[in-house]
Parts: structure tokens; sequence; C-alpha cells
């Protein structure tokens, strides 16, 4: 808490975000690093497509995110809407990568999304 505390002091239009691979996710590669500073005005989408960059994915591979592991985001909303909305009690915003097979492949099971998540994914 103390950490995030300094973080927005610091970076007011910032949020403090922590990235994470899906435990049982054998398809994508881990991140060298799973903290980052996102502009508050930056859309969720735009975020994924940075996270493609830093996987360097291939085109036939799709990303998606979870929030706080319980479920899909609109990929429309900003991070400052995410986060107000999902930020953690120690004040960082969590998210999980995770893929889908392109053909025939599920997504990890997850629990019911919330009536404020979107119910169905984007595939970037």
């Amino acid at each position: 808490m103390h950490e995030v505390t300094e973080i927005r002091i610091k970076y007011p239009n910032k949020i403090p975000v922590v990235v994470e691979r899906y435990q049982k996710e054998k398809n994508l590669p881990p991140l060298s690093r799973t903290k980052f500073l996102v502009s508050q005005d930056l859309p969720l989408a735009q975020f994924a497509v940075t996270l493609r960059s830093r996987l360097c994915l291939a085109s036939s591979q799709t990303l998606y995110l979870l929030v706080n592991n319980r479920g899909l985001p609109n990929m429309t909303v900003t991070m400052q809407e995410l986060y107000r909305d999902n930020k953690d009690e120690d004040g960082f915003l969590y998210l999980t990568y995770a893929s889908q097979e392109m053909f025939g492949g599920l997504l990890p099971p997850q629990p019911p999304s919330s009536p404020d998540l979107a119910p169905s994914p984007v595939v970037l």
C-alpha cells in the first residue's frame, strides 16, 4: 500500500498495474516485468496491444486479459475506469493474461463476470 501511495503522489495521472501470466498458461511466454505505470486515459485495448508486443506474439496467437482472475473486461474501458472499479485493497490493479487455442481450445474456467464487465472476449 505504501508503494502505491508513493507512486500515486509522484505520478497522479498513472495507474499502477500488475500483469501476471495465468498459472496454467502453456502457450504464452512470461513477461520480463510485471509492474507497469499506465496512463489513466489509455483504453484497455491499447494496453493489450502493448502487452502483445512485449510478449512478441505471432499473429495466430490470442491474448485474453482477466481482471482480478474473475472476468473479461470490456476492452473499450479506460485504465482509470478499470482501476476505479477493480483496484485491489493494496492499491494495484491486477490483470492476468491467458491464451486460447485458435482452433477448438478453451479459455481457462472462470467465475461468472460481474455486471460491469463485458461477457464476451475481444480477440486482439
